[in-house]
């Protein structure tokens, strides 16, 4: 783990910081490292299927080519509900 050390921190932010942190029931480390992972964590992932959706924009697929993908992944889950076959598991 990477060690920090922050010079020059005035008193009433450490003062502050010693407030917050009890308030939280944790130390003044545990509540600075709560306070910079929040400061620096994205914001909002992004998704395996907004990824594809810009990516098949970008190959100029149209609204016709997705509903056809669609279409053909809605049959291949009905013929594998009739063939009592699961699907492929990812987990």
């Amino acid at each position: 783990m990477a060690m920090l050390t922050v010079r020059n921190l005035p008193d009433e932010v450490h003062r502050a910081l010693r407030v917050r942190a009890a308030e939280h029931g944790q130390s003044m480390e545990a509540e600075v490292r709560a306070i910079l992972y929040e400061a620096v964590k994205p914001s909002q992932a992004t998704g395996l299927g907004t990824l594809l959706a810009e990516s098949s924009r970008d190959y100029g697929l149209e609204d016709s080519d997705i509903d056809a993908m669609e279409e053909a992944i809605a049959e291949n889950r009905r013929k594998y509900q009739t063939t009592q076959q699961p699907p492929v598991s990812f987990e």
